[in-house]
């Protein structure tokens, strides 16, 4: 495991295999880390095919710095950021998942001449505001006001503490509100089982986004962690693909 230093001061855990061609960087998502199931996988099969791959640790996540609380999408986009430019030369292909796959649609609007591919799993773009705000009661709005966070329970892990903050500055952070264009080839898969990103939020992003190879993968019965040997295939699968259709 290496560290490298943000413009803002964090320190970000990562590590990454040298290899040929666009590099793969995987996005992992909310409280999860790039010790995950499929970011490990990935790690394996671009080993394998000798590919170049990035996993990491946006702050408050594994091993890098800061806590997850005090964290803010915008701060984790500058995480992203700050792997691809100091990690990174010329191409790469953009993997995510969950609000990682929010991450990658924030990395196109941003560096969209630098991307060649993306794949997502169970992407949850704007779920801020569309997931935790759009659901809060009237008593969590006002807790959010009065306290600046608000416990909500996961079925993965302990409860997420939701911070004002984190509501606040997703909304300087949406990206199903202006027009996003993704001129290279676009993976989304989704699981009709999942129960943290419902499939109407996969179907909305395919009618949102604007591109001529972009694509909605629907496997019925899986869950929001899309880790079964099946769900790894198709992520790996996925990935290929948008590799040998890329310009990269």
């Amino acid at each position: 495991m290496e560290f490298l230093t943000t413009p803002q001061g964090r320190r970000i855990a990562y590590e990454k295999t040298e290899g040929q061609g666009p590099t793969v960087i995987f996005c992992s998502g909310l409280k999860s880390d790039m010790e995950g199931t499929k970011a490990v996988f990935l790690e394996a099969w671009a080993k394998s095919k000798g590919l170049s791959y990035i996993r990491f640790d946006y702050s408050g996540h594994g091993q890098s710095s800061g806590s997850f609380a005090e964290g803010a999408i915008g701060d984790w986009h500058e995480d992203t950021l700050a792997v691809v430019d100091q990690l990174t030369e010329g191409p790469i292909v953009v993997v995510g998942s969950s609000m990682g796959g929010w991450q990658a649609l924030l990395l196109a609007r941003a560096i969209p001449d630098r991307i060649v591919g993306m794949v997502t799993i169970a992407a949850a773009p704007d779920f801020t505001e569309d997931g935790y705000w759009a659901s809060f009661t009237d008593a969590q709005k006002a807790e959010l006001a009065e306290k600046g966070f608000v416990a909500m329970p996961s079925d993965y892990d302990e409860d997420y503490i939701i911070s004002k903050r984190l509501i606040e500055e997703g909304r300087d952070r949406l990206v199903l509100r202006s027009p996003l264009r993704l001129d290279f080839p676009v993976r989304f898969l989704q699981g009709t089982n999942d129960t943290a990103v419902p499939t109407q939020t996969a179907v909305r992003l395919l009618n949102h986004v604007e591109g001529d190879d972009i694509r909605l993968t629907l496997v019925k019965g899986a869950d929001h962690r899309f880790s079964d040997p099946d769900c790894l295939v198709l992520i790996e699968k996925s990935v290929e693909k948008v590799l040998s259709r890329s310009k990269g």
